[in-house]
């Protein structure tokens, strides 16, 4: 199953493309056209000469996938147009397009939002590390409590014959 993450690397090849290019021929077509790799695990969308059918062609690491979707009616209007080869697209706004929407004047949220990092518990040397005394990042709850006994390691399971 070709499965589309918000870390996926999808891109659009914004001139149309002779269908009748196969697996093969996209791949050429990435490799010259777009400048890329294939191989390298990344989405790549190609719209027909009429604008009623899409391409998309991607790597797993086992091989390529091609799928197709052609419209019953209509064409896909919410195609970019850009002086560039190619438009880089998130997740979301791949499944506008394919659902016949305009990427571009979707109202969507962005893809990434930076997480707040805490700085870790870390020991302040290396005895205290093999002795468990750790020293807390002013202002951090993170980290073992200081009243906690030094790390023992566990005795290896010797295992016991039934006789």
């Amino acid at each position: 199953m070709l499965q589309l993450t918000p870390q996926s690397r999808i891109f659009l090849a914004v001139q149309p493309v002779d269908f009748r290019k196969g697996i093969d021929g996209l791949a050429a077509l990435c490799r010259h056209v777009l400048g890329d790799n294939p191989l390298d695990g990344a989405v790549y969308v190609v719209r027909k000469r009429t604008g009623t059918t899409l391409k998309l062609l991607a790597y797993d690491g086992q091989g390529f996938w091609l799928c197709t979707k052609r419209l019953s009616r209509g064409h896909f209007s919410g195609w970019p147009t850009a002086s560039t080869q190619r438009v880089t697209l998130s997740a979301w706004e791949l499944y506008v397009l394919l659902g016949n929407g305009h990427p571009a004047r979707a109202q969507l949220a962005p893809d990434w939002r930076p997480c707040v990092t805490r700085a870790r518990a870390r020991p302040h040397n290396a005895t205290a590390a093999r002795h468990g005394d750790w020293q807390r990042p002013p202002g951090d709850a993170l980290g073992p409590p200081p009243d906690s006994p030094p790390h023992s390691p566990r005795p290896a399971r010797r295992w016991q014959s039934r006789s």
